[in-house]
């Protein structure tokens, strides 16, 4: 059975996997002598093709892009035609994720669903007190009150009135209720 290898890759398992990109191994080789997916090996290949060594090895961590990068980088791929790969190596995107993301987000809505959102909740949106109720408004809430109070106070009254016709009509086993108490005395 294979090892899950779904863990960040070490250096020298990255380093493996170049001289296999180097040495003309396509994806499916790469995948089945490395053991991994071959989702992976292809994104290694085309990051290899578009940016080199450093791209496979993963050096640089997250980086964000502006938005104009953002715009040109989806444009080129979706109207112009370029593949993937060259987008990337062109406007030095070290991940096909964030292409692919740009990508759709242009197609649905054009360059502005590619401008920055602003992060967090908006400002203000809780600051604004209530505004002090009138007195009509508190007599009103009141009258609610105690309207809803009545209306639950006469229906446990019902509902205590039945429980108590059910008990009288229907047959007991309790001794207590003062029928037949099981003694056989003449």
């Amino acid at each position: 059975m294979r090892e899950d290898r779904r863990r960040r890759y070490d250096d020298g398992f990255r380093r493996e996997a170049l001289e296999l990109i180097k040495s003309g191994a396509g994806k499916d080789t790469l995948a089945r002598r490395l053991a991994i997916p071959v989702y992976t090996a292809r994104n290694w290949i085309r990051l290899y093709r578009s940016n080199g060594e450093e791209a496979v090895m993963g050096g640089g961590g997250s980086r964000r892009y502006d938005w104009e990068t953002k715009v040109a980088a989806a444009r080129d791929h979706v109207e112009n035609g370029l593949t993937k790969a060259e987008v990337m190596a062109m406007h030095g995107i070290a991940s096909v994720a964030p292409l692919e993301r740009w990508c759709r987000d242009y197609r649905s809505g054009g360059p502005e669903a590619l401008r920055p959102k602003p992060k967090g909740r908006p400002k203000g949106a809780r600051s604004k007190p209530k505004p002090e109720p009138t007195r009509e408004q508190e007599l009103a809430e009141q009258v609610a009150y105690l309207k809803a109070k009545v209306a639950y106070l006469e229906k446990l009254r019902a509902l205590r009135a039945s429980k108590s016709r059910g008990a009288s009509e229907a047959p007991s086993s309790d001794c207590s209720q003062g029928g037949d108490t099981g003694s056989t005395t003449s």
